[in-house]
């Protein structure tokens, strides 16, 4: 029997100018590990993202706004609070979190939500620290620059770490002095909405953090708003694509974290045992619904056989479990649509000629009806099998092999997606020599998938430009102007 929830949850509303609203038309957010409904959510129609976007302009216009006439240290301070008061909310917060996406509390709970505290107390503590430079042009002129907020951001955030990649965007658009339009996913909504009643008791003034939820059709009426000037959205590269093209008509500026099919490359004079612990947690942590999961795994031959068999042992011993029991590591997919692409991948593994050596079914947990997949590895995989070039987004992992270093940095970088990348060796000058020729925006040395907030993350080639996390996000959600002073 799966655990009951402690937290109550009630429908969801939108956010608009400090107010919480009814939508037109409401629709479900399943907990993908019993299939069923967890509440009603509204549904924000183009109307409803226009009387958002108005409440954001308003707020921010031309320093007549609440939010434009704030200092920098009185931003970063509400940034703080609204740091403080997840901090408090945490063990809600963390269970809203596996309720709604399937992850397992252990993530929710010690991962996820630790580090949206940490994102959102760096940049309130940077929120000052956005500056200027003066410029030497002529003795005949003082020459300087100034950065300026943006204006109104359209925040679109994926399923996936619901609160944590919407604390990505946020931190740095408050910082910055924007105010905000924010869109989770229609199957993630609830720690959003959450973060909204933060936000009102935080104290920030109406009009500065907007929620509308919704589906497709509320992130179109976003992106195709003129009132906002700049689309943030992290998800598939399908729809970054077609966001880029809805957001050419008003020029918005746009940043895109999409899709990835990172190769983590394990050479023969690596600790085989540290390895395995990396790879498996490269793939299977968050359920493999992880834009930089390790889902190709590059072997130098000589050790294959050794490191496959140990991969399969400790693959073997996760099992898909109760999200809400504390040791489980596994949860369920995120919905059943998502389950169903995977099992199709895995399909067409097998059809492909790819040997299955763990896993590949769908399970029931507790005789519940959610959507729980088995860690599953596929060995002797191509690099032009269907499995090695898609991005899957789940517990499947592709195995392959390489014997030197020219050969594994061709297959690695022979791939539409560039967004990270991990090296595993004891020689150093070849970590950095490998690291340097692989087309990632993050590559990992003897370990995978460690994050900190001052560490931009963002991709090459499909897996979209720009950057979050770190200094460099703030170059985003900034103008830069020139500004000439004739001294003549």
């Amino acid at each position: 029997m799966l655990a009951a929830s402690k937290v109550k949850i009630e429908a969801g509303r939108l956010l608009i100018n400090g107010q919480w609203t009814e939508g037109s038309k409401t629709f479900d957010t399943m907990n993908p590990a019993t299939g069923e409904v967890l509440t009603q959510v509204a549904e924000a129609s183009a109307a409803d993202v226009d009387r958002a976007v108005q409440a954001a302009r308003r707020a921010f216009e031309d320093g007549s706004g609440p939010w434009r006439k704030l200092s920098a240290s009185e931003r970063g301070r509400l940034i703080w609070r609204l740091a403080d008061l997840v901090e408090k909310n945490i063990e809600e917060l963390a269970e809203l979190e596996t309720l709604d996406n399937g992850k397992p509390i252990f993530e929710s709970r010690y991962v996820d939500m630790p580090m949206v505290i940490d994102v959102l107390r760096y940049y309130a503590g940077l929120a000052t620290k956005i500056h200027g430079e003066t410029v030497n042009t002529s003795e005949a002129a003082f020459t300087y620059t100034l950065r300026e907020p943006v204006g109104v951001v359209g925040l679109i955030v994926p399923w996936n770490f619901p609160l944590l990649l919407a604390s990505w965007k946020i931190g740095p658009a408050l910082a910055c002095g924007n105010t905000i339009v924010l869109k989770p996913a229609e199957q993630t909504p609830l720690t959003t909405l959450k973060l909204g009643e933060l936000a009102i008791e935080a104290g920030f003034p109406a009009g500065v953090i907007n929620i509308v939820t919704g589906g497709p059709e509320t992130g179109k009426a976003i992106v195709a708003h003129p009132g906002i000037d700049k689309i943030a959205f992290t998800g598939s590269t399908t729809v970054g694509k077609e966001i880029m093209r809805g957001a050419a008509d008003t020029l918005k500026r746009v940043t895109l974290e999409l899709g990835g099919k990172s190769p983590n490359i394990v050479f023969s004079d690596a600790d085989v045992d540290n390895a395995v612990k990396g790879a498996i947690n490269g793939i299977f942590y968050g359920k493999g619904e992880v834009c930089n999961a390790g889902s190709r795994l590059f072997l130098e031959r000589k050790l294959k056989d050794e490191f496959t068999e140990k991969l399969v042992a400790r693959a073997s011993k996760m099992k898909p479990a109760d999200p809400l029991d504390p040791k489980t590591k596994l949860g369920a997919i995120v919905s059943q649509e998502q389950m169903q692409t995977v099992l199709s991948y895995i399909d067409a593994g097998k059809k492909d000629g790819a040997k299955l050596v763990a896993g590949g079914n769908r399970v029931s947990v507790d005789g519940s009806k959610g959507f729980f997949i088995e860690p599953t590895i596929f060995g002797d995989v191509q690099n032009d099998m269907k499995i090695a070039r898609e991005e899957i987004f789940g517990p499947v992992l592709s195995v392959l092999s390489f014997d030197d270093v020219d050969e594994v940095i061709e297959q690695a970088n022979n791939n539409p997606y560039g967004l990270a990348a991990a090296v595993w060796t004891r020689d150093v000058k070849k970590a950095h020599s490998v690291s340097r020729r692989l087309k990632a925006g993050t590559v990992w040395i003897n370990t995978y998938g460690l994050m900190d907030a001052a560490l931009p993350f963002g991709g090459y080639k499909s897996s979209g430009f720009g950057r979050e996390l770190g200094a460099h996000a703030i170059e985003h959600y900034t103008e830069l102007k020139t500004v000439w002073l004739n001294m003549l």
